[in-house]
């Protein structure tokens, strides 16, 4: 029957609703490409100011601001990467590896690229749908012991042909791939292009994939004071360094900062405007349409609020926590923690294998205690066994982290 006033709709909508579970309500693990962050309350602040929040494609005839909050924002993450260049947001960082690939191959004029098989499994859906059929994607395995790259497989599938590897630092199994340098210098030996996808929460105690040989960074920018939401939230960004062939492959809206007539003053704007699917139209090289500025502009925000001292307690903070989850839950009987021998930043794989229960099971007695368990990576890689991804972020603390170990200890009993 239809609803015949806004208060009756109202009411039906917010019971749907109140069928969900929620993060504010249960104490949630999963990470796996969107995290829970805190978000300072000045990010929604600003970020819901009319003339962010409605802007679509303004011009500085009606852009009240906006052109400049997007140059705030690409300084400061480029400060954080230690690159010269970034772009405006990409709808996520799948789109993002995706178009730096792209641009790889335009660059060297190449058609293979090499990814690590431990990436996640969504991303390299997206990105084989980008590179079809232009470009061919070739996995190069993992180590089983540590999950790192594996340096000899990758050796064997670098070609002439190899446009560009592409690793993510920290990795979607949460390990930090110490072979940065290695991999970018066998990358550049075969005159391919070294990508790398990073999580900028990690940049305040990580060293920039810029340190270690990357021609191009990209990643998320969720973690930058955005919010989790149902199917959106997100934004991706690509950097490099100003060199002026790698400019050109840009695609998306750069900008740029420069004087105007009157001495003092200074305005915000597009640079190099002709290279976009804009201005080429149906010449372009991809074809660009609406981008996530609005995340760009709170992650902007979020950055400057943070500065260089913030992000650096951030990762620290994060680590530390991580580090006690994992020595915590390493003492349960049956239940190995983390999976790989390597350092990690806010993910770690947990298996289960000992304790005759499925990551299913598992998940399930922690949800009727309140609790959003790791994401199940046994129908995505069932080479890992009874495995589950586990976040731990700055919202956990140490009262969380000792109620998830001693509902595990319940659930597995």
């Amino acid at each position: 029957e239809p609803l015949l006033s806004e208060s009756k709709l109202a009411r039906h909508i917010e019971e749907l609703l109140s069928k969900n579970n929620n993060c504010k309500e249960f104490l949630s693990f999963l990470g796996a490409g969107c995290w829970q962050h805190y978000v300072p309350a000045v990010c929604d602040e600003i970020n819901q100011r009319a003339e962010f929040l409605t802007a679509y494609a303004g011009e500085p005839y009606e852009d009240h601001g906006r052109f400049q909050a997007c140059f705030e924002y690409a300084s400061m993450l480029g400060e954080l990467l230690e690159m010269d260049v970034v772009s405006v947001p990409t709808y996520d960082w799948s789109q993002a590896a995706a178009t730096s690939i792209r641009m790889a191959e335009r660059i060297s004029g190449r058609s293979e690229v090499l990814l690590p098989r431990s990436i996640s499994p969504e991303r390299r859906i997206i990105i084989e749908n980008y590179c079809q059929p232009q470009m061919t994607v070739i996995m190069v395995e993992y180590n089983r012991e540590t999950g790192r790259m594996d340096l000899t497989d990758l050796k064997k599938k670098l070609s002439k042909k190899t446009a560009a590897i592409y690793f993510e630092n920290p990795s979607y199994f949460g390990f930090i791939e110490e072979q940065g340098q290695a991999i970018s210098d066998l990358a550049h030996q075969a005159g391919a292009l070294s990508l790398v996808g990073v999580d900028p929460s990690s940049l305040g105690v990580m060293i920039p994939p810029s340190n270690y040989g990357a021609d191009l960074v990209c990643g998320s920018l969720q973690p930058l004071g955005v919010h989790m939401h149902y199917g959106g939230g997100l934004g991706g960004f690509i950097s490099s360094h100003d060199d002026e062939k790698i400019v050109m492959e840009y695609p998306l809206r750069l900008f740029g900062i420069t004087e105007t007539v009157r001495k003092g003053e200074y305005g915000f704007g597009d640079v190099a405007y002709k290279r976009t699917s804009f201005g080429r139209r149906e010449a372009g090289k991809e074809f660009v349409g609406t981008m996530s500025a609005l995340w760009g502009i709170t992650a902007g925000v979020y950055l400057a609020l943070m500065g260089p001292q913030g992000m650096k307690e951030l990762g620290n903070t994060i680590m530390q926590y991580s580090q006690y989850a994992v020595s915590k839950i390493s003492e349960l009987a049956g239940i190995s923690a983390p999976l790989f021998n390597s350092p990690f930043f806010k993910e770690f794989i947990v298996d289960f294998s000992g304790t005759g229960r499925s990551v299913r099971e598992i998940n399930k007695g922690l949800l009727e205690k309140g609790i959003f368990g790791g994401k199940d990576l046994s129908g995505e890689y069932g080479e890992l066994g009874n495995c589950a991804l586990f976040s731990i972020t700055e919202i956990h603390n140490k009262a969380d982290i000792d109620r998830l170990v001693t509902v595990l200890s319940e659930v597995i009993d």
